[in-house]
């Protein structure tokens, strides 16, 4: 049981990583045929909401506690950070670039909340201990990795056997469309990355006051449909933008809004409150290595060489922030042993002064 139970955090947030890659290729299939960015972030929280408001309610009805107005302003905070500000720049963000570059930029997550744990006092680093040094160490490595491919490009890398004539085909619509500026997409990109990281904080943090998961689930998600919607009203007047059937617009809304807003919303919660939100990130590069894969097959995307060098960057960075995490967790349970085993030395030598009195 206690192998399952510390096996649950990790289970749950490479499983996201699966629902995260399909996300990538699943919604930029739905621009590519012409749905508003605006309008999807609408659509996505909007069903996220349908289907876990009914969960919220019923089954947290004992444990909810009563709505604060400062809580209700974090929960405001929220919809504007991860479903109104980070998903409209990704949106944007990831018609600019491609599905594969996009999840090969989220692996800057893990740094990004790192750096703003570090600020907020949630992560603790003395240069003096390993585990701190390498987790310094992994964030610097990990930034350098982004850098690289936002700076370099590189040629085009062959996977499939038809791949060169892929990218001939997509080079030339590339040229072809002026929409289509890598550098202004990377910085949308990181943008919403920022969002993101600040997301999962402030998720923490709220948590503390109202350690509800799935109703803060379902509250983040009712208003980002009203943020979002408000938005989407000034910046998205067309009437046909707005309409949706049983098509690929539908598919994006509802995988995204039910597994990548509504359950992975309500899994991060739960992991964020008990290992932090260092660790909810530390699982991003997964989700680049999936997409590649799909982007390529499916979309017939280019890999371009300088988003293989920095994402291999990345995630030796990474690896040296998990490993700093691990050692630092080790340790502090380690801390604790003695003062049990104190206490049981104490315990044994009263015992031992009885029997030594009766004697």
């Amino acid at each position: 049981m206690g192998i399952w139970e510390n096996a649950k955090p990790f289970l749950a947030m490479v499983s996201l990583q699966f629902g995260f890659a399909g996300m990538h290729v699943v919604v930029l299939l739905s621009f590519k045929k012409g749905f508003s960015h605006w309008v999807f972030v609408v659509y996505r929280h909007a069903l996220a909401t349908m289907v876990f408001a009914p969960f919220a309610y019923f089954l947290e009805k004992k444990i909810r506690p009563k709505m604060t107005k400062w809580t209700f302003f974090k929960i405001m905070a929220l919809a504007l950070l991860e479903p109104v500000l980070d998903q409209n720049l990704y949106s944007v963000a990831i018609q600019y670039t491609s599905a594969a570059f996009a999840a090969a930029t989220v692996n800057v997550l893990p740094a990004i909340t790192f750096i703003m744990a570090v600020i907020f006092r949630m992560e603790k680093v003395n240069l003096k201990m390993m585990h701190s040094l390498a987790k310094v160490i992994g964030t610097a490595v990990t930034v350098c990795g982004a850098m690289v491919m936002t700076l370099y490009k590189g040629p085009f890398v062959h996977f499939l056997p038809n791949s060169h004539h892929a990218a001939q085909h997509a080079a030339t619509a590339a040229e072809a469309s002026a929409g289509h500026h890598w550098a202004v997409g990377t910085i949308m990109m990181l943008a919403g990355i920022v969002c993101w990281a600040a997301f999962f904080i402030l998720q923490k943090n709220t948590l503390k006051d109202y350690p509800a998961e799935l109703s803060l689930t379902a509250l983040v998600c009712l208003m980002g449909t009203i943020e979002g919607g408000a938005v989407a009203l000034v910046m998205e007047r067309r009437l046909s933008a707005w309409l949706i059937g049983f098509d690929t617009r539908l598919l994006a809304a509802s995988y995204s809004g039910i597994i990548c807003s509504g359950i992975a919303f309500y899994l991060q919660g739960i992991v964020n409150r008990t290992r932090g939100p260092v660790f909810v990130t530390a699982f991003s590069p997964l989700s680049m290595i999936i997409t590649a894969i799909l982007g390529a097959i499916v979309l017939s995307e280019q890999i371009y060489l300088g988003s293989l060098i920095g994402a291999v960057i990345i995630v030796f960075g990474l690896y040296s922030v998990v490993w700093g995490k691990s050692k630092e967790k080790a340790e502090n349970e380690n801390e604790k042993l003695p003062v049990v085993m104190d206490k049981n030395l104490n315990k044994e030598a009263v015992f031992a002064k009885q029997i030594d009195m009766q004697a």
